[in-house]
Parts: C-alpha cells; sequence; structure tokens
C-alpha cells in the first residue's frame, strides 16, 4: 500500500470491469482479471520474496552497451513475430533516457538510459502466477496504464520489475532502483505502453 500512496494513488480496489476514480496522472487503476478461468482478481502491489531472484540481468558492457540477457528459451514463433514488431515501434526516449544499443544484440531486447532500464519481450509467465510456484499468487496486482495492464513485482534490492497482463506475448520492463519513485516509473511505462499496444494484440497466453 505504501508503494502505491508514496506515487499519489490511494489503496482503493475498483469492482471487476470498472475502472477507478483513483488517477495517477495519465494511468489509472482497474480491476484485475487474470487466471485460466479468468475470473475477477483483487489487486494489488507484489513483493517479491527475498529467495527469489531476478533472471532478467541488466548491466554496461566494455563497448557502452547495456547487457540484457535474451529471453530463454526463445519465444515461439507467433510470439516471436509480435516481438519483433514491437521492436521497430520502441520509442527512442523513454521518460527523457535515449534508447542504447543493448548486449547482445537482439530483437526481445531493448534499453535507455543509464543504469540502463531494460525491455525483454518473449519472456515466460510470471512465476508468481505461475501454478506450482512456491509463491504462487493468483491475485496477484495489476495497473493500467495508457490501455496496457501491468504486473508489478517489487524485488528486494529496491528495482522494479513489470511485466504484461492479457497480452499474446509476455513483455517485461524492469526499472533500476534509481528511477523508483516518485512515480516515476508510471510516467516510464506511458511511454512504452502505446508500442506494446499498438503491436502486441488483447488475449491471453500460458
Amino acid at each position: 500500500m505504501a508503494w502505491l500512496r508514496e506515487r499519489g494513488g490511494a489503496a482503493r480496489i475498483a469492482r471487476p470491469g470498472i475502472k477507478s476514480g483513483e488517477r495517477l496522472g495519465r494511468q489509472m487503476l482497474v480491476a484485475a482479471t487474470y487466471d485460466r478461468q479468468v475470473k475477477p482478481l483483487p489487486r494489488w502491489l507484489v513483493s517479491v520474496p527475498a529467495v527469489v531472484v531476478l533472471l532478467a540481468s541488466a548491466g554496461c558492457g566494455s563497448d557502452g552497451s547495456a547487457q540484457i540477457s535474451v529471453p530463454e528459451p526463445p519465444p515461439p514463433e507467433e510470439q516471436a513475430r509480435l516481438c519483433r514488431e514491437l521492436h521497430k515501434k520502441l520509442p527512442s526516449t523513454v521518460n527523457g533516457k535515449e534508447r542504447r544499443p543493448a548486449s547482445p544484440e537482439s530483437e526481445f531486447t531493448a534499453a535507455w538510459g543509464s543504469p540502463p532500464i531494460s525491455l525483454r519481450c518473449g519472456v515466460r509467465r510470471p512465476l508468481v502466477i505461475t501454478e506450482g510456484y512456491k509463491y504462487y499468487k493468483p491475485t496477484s496486482p495489476t495497473m493500467e496504464i495508457n490501455d496496457v495492464e501491468w504486473l508489478p513485482e517489487e524485488q528486494p534490492d529496491g528495482i522494479l520489475r513489470l511485466t504484461t497482463s492479457k497480452r499474446t506475448a509476455w513483455v517485461e520492463v524492469t526499472v533500476p532502483a534509481k528511477y523508483v519513485g516518485p512515480a516515476g516509473e508510471f510516467n516510464m511505462l506511458a511511454d512504452l505502453s502505446d508500442a506494446v499496444r499498438q503491436t502486441i494484440p488483447f488475449g491471453y497466453v500460458q
């Protein structure tokens, strides 16, 4: 709750399918619906247990490129096609931070700024909403930004990982702790949501 309050939000849950009146600038909270049965779910921020290690590493190479791990295994053919389309539409700047080369070079990754804000397309379903995972939480919250829903996961080191929800390919954005709050991460997602909305159709994927 504190995470949203610090960013100007309110501890309020919208009814299923009804947009909340609580706005965060260009963003708004909506009711979440995400599991295999497509049931109405309550929403809130997910804090990842300390034992969970963030797999999407991001750093800086000796040539100035951002080192971002490519999704492994590679996404299925249709998801890969969508990710390539997204790659073409990604903005040159995110919240004022310039896009920079990613290493290894891939149509499934992108980076902005230093330390890098990283994007990976075609990743696996987030563990926290994967049945059988130790910390499985099917009622994990999402937030809608420019008509795209994101699942936020706050890491123990302050990094924020956000993954799209209800899209036919998983898109993951990692925001370094340096950029997290007050509400800066929302602005970053506003810049990226437009590209996601234009290239990754609404839908459900395992």
